[in-house]
């Protein structure tokens, strides 16, 4: 199902809700309000009402929201509910936590291989993965993997993204501090881990 008109920022937000609504459920809570759901959150009910009215009448007066049958609908509009399988280029210090972090998995995301040039990490194994050469990434298609996350030198970020786009890729998750151009089809999502820290001492009281 597609929807359309949907604002980016409703979308930001979705996964924050899912992840809030998988805690909930681990806890063993079956219902949740808008009002408990974004205490739990630190989020505002009437937005958390906004954002899913775009896709439906999923609670019920006075009972509010279903957990499980919440996160499984989120799921379903955000097309988290089949696996999809994700290529890592770069393995340095990033790479290597990127590649070994668990949490993908709660998302259904599966990093299903590993690209490099150095010669010397070439063959070694991080979390299962064998670190592969780059020019492999011409197999991607083959091997049904559409995303693709660059964790590369910022010189090196629009060339991966160009190789990436040509085996197939998507969606693409961008660790790298630099924008990068794609064809319109291709989905780019940037993650500047210094650039958000640089908004932080805006906020914090002064001294």
């Amino acid at each position: 199902m597609r929807y359309h008109k949907i604002p980016d920022e409703t979308i930001r937000r979705l996964p924050i809700y899912l992840r809030g609504l998988l805690f909930l459920s681990e806890a063993g809570q079956q219902s949740v309000s808008s009002r408990d759901l974004a205490d739990f959150l630190g989020a505002n009910p009437p937005q958390i009402r906004k954002d899913f009215s775009y896709f439906g009448d999923f609670g019920t007066r006075g009972v509010g929201y279903k957990v499980d049958t919440l996160a499984r609908q989120i799921r379903k509009i955000l097309k988290l509910d089949v696996v999809h399988k994700a290529a890592l280029v770069g393995v340095g210090n990033l790479g290597s936590v990127v590649l070994a972090y668990q949490g993908f998995k709660v998302y259904g995301f599966d990093i299903a291989a590993a690209f490099d040039i150095d010669s010397k990490k070439i063959g070694r194994k991080i979390s299962n993965i064998t670190i592969e050469n780059v020019s492999n990434l011409r197999t991607l298609k083959k091997r049904k993997i559409d995303i693709g996350i660059i964790t590369v030198p910022r010189d090196a970020a629009q060339e991966t993204a160009e190789a990436l786009v040509n085996a197939g890729a998507k969606g693409i998750l961008n660790f790298s501090p630099c924008y990068i151009t794609v064809p319109k089809k291709v989905k780019v999502i940037t993650i500047d881990i210094a650039m958000d820290l640089a908004r932080l001492p805006y906020y914090m009281p002064s001294s």
